[in-house]
């Protein structure tokens, strides 16, 4: 095979490793919101050629930003949640704001953002990614069922399809490795797709009226507005998913043989900030590191960023093609849950799994993840139990993920941060001894 020939497929294969993952969060958010078909075309489009934007910034190594290593960039699983939550209640308007502000906050704090993880410790960040992963299983469920509202919810039609496409994925995991293993959710909902074609349910004018070439446009859905408890969800879901790019960072350094430095990890969260931006200005998403294509490269062997560079420039071309863009859009809800239920349910078990090693560490760190997941889980429940509050504590309290977050920020530099007596009196002891 020539140079070129293997360059294109090794950049393919990347873009199939990370598709899955890029379209779903803007079809998820986009039916949550009730958006129309062509809206939808043009957010998933979108969201894709961001995906390629956010990429190349990222690859490259000048003086001002990108890590400069061979990462690509896609739209966080984290910020799915809140972004259903903010638009739910203040409209879509909100969630775009609150993407700007967070995208200017995380170029502002780049540079000491370094000095500011030690208040992201596992204990925090993996509470956050769980409480995160449970308020997202109520979506899938209600997907599985049709969509909320719908008239044929719960039918036999849709549970079978949505358990059809769910175990497929399971079957295809179970049995398969690496590459085929990484795609397993891009071919679930394919399958599950063309099961549902066949039964007649499948339908494609969105595809036939979408254009064949579209121009991107900023402020597609309106100018942005701005709320502070959009704004500080969003502030919060950037700081979770920088704490996640620094360890892909590391990875990703160790995997290249190249030791980070403090000003690369600076600009490598200053490139993820101007992502962010440019995401909220052109109505996509806040984007960050990829970690399944990570493990792509340990696979294949080729750190190349010029595998890295042509993907993210197929990620932009596929991104002003809406009829590509549109071929999404047609999966039926259903088939969309079933893939949800391991999705969102993986997303779980990422947090489960980040906060594995922190229940011996810590003999206070079960306190800290049992009351944050509990504030989080029923403050999602219940959004009116802080009703009487003033509105300036409602922003910190009506909110699952906010309340929960900051809980175990709190709770964590209470327990972990300031020195207590006893803990004193235990290292005077241990002196001794």
């Amino acid at each position: 095979m020539k140079n070129g020939t293997r360059t294109a497929a090794l950049s393919i294969q990347h873009v199939l490793a990370m598709y899955a993952g890029a379209v779903i969060v803007p079809l998820i958010v986009g039916k949550a919101l009730g958006l129309t078909s062509v809206q939808l075309t043009y957010l998933v489009s979108i969201d894709i050629l961001m995906c390629g934007v956010a990429t190349i910034l990222q690859i490259m190594n000048n003086r001002f930003f990108g890590i400069g290593l061979p990462v690509v960039l896609g739209c966080t699983f984290t910020a799915v949640g809140p972004m259903i939550q903010i638009g739910g209640e203040f409209g879509i308007s909100a969630i775009y704001g609150a993407i700007l502000v967070s995208g200017l906050f995380v170029i502002v704090i780049s540079r000491f953002f370094g000095s500011l993880v030690r208040f992201f410790p596992p204990v925090v960040t993996g509470s956050v990614v769980t409480i995160i992963g449970i308020t997202l299983i109520p979506v899938a469920i209600n997907n599985v069922g049709g969509g909320k509202g719908a008239s044929d919810f719960g039918s036999l039609t849709n549970i079978s399809l949505a358990f059809g496409t769910l175990f497929f994925i399971i079957f295809l995991f179970r049995l398969s490795k690496g590459f085929m293993r990484a795609i397993s959710i891009l071919l679930g909902l394919l399958v599950g797709s063309a099961v549902a074609m066949f039964m007649g349910i499948v339908d494609f004018a969105p595809v036939t009226e979408a254009a064949a070439l579209h121009m991107v446009k900023p402020f597609y859905f309106g100018l942005p507005t701005f709320e502070w408890s959009a704004i500080l969800t969003m502030i919060l879901v950037a700081m979770v998913s920088l704490v996640e790019s620094t360890g892909v960072y590391f990875a990703l350094g160790d995997i290249c043989e190249r030791k980070l430095k403090k000003d690369d990890l600076a600009k490598g969260y200053r490139a993820e900030g101007i992502a962010v931006l440019l995401g909220g200005l052109f109505n996509a998403f806040p984007y960050t590191t990829f970690s399944q294509n990570v493990g792509l490269i340990q696979m294949s062997g080729v750190k190349s960023r010029k595998v890295i560079f042509i993907t993210g420039l197929m990620l932009i071309t596929l991104g002003f093609v809406p009829k590509i863009a549109a071929l999404t859009t047609i999966i039926p809800i259903p088939v969309l849950g079933g893939a949800m239920i391991a999705m969102f349910g993986m997303v779980i078990s990422q947090g489960i799994k980040m906060l594995s090693k922190t229940f011996t560490s810590s003999q206070e760190n079960p306190m800290i993840i049992a009351c944050s997941i509990g504030i989080g889980l029923g403050v999602t429940v219940a959004p009116e139990l802080f009703a009487n509050l003033p509105a300036s504590l409602q922003m910190f309290t009506s909110n699952g993920i906010v309340a929960g977050s900051l809980t175990a920020i709190l709770l964590n530099i209470l327990f972990n941060m300031i020195p207590s007596s006893k803990k004193k009196e235990v290292t005077l002891a241990e002196q001794k001894v």
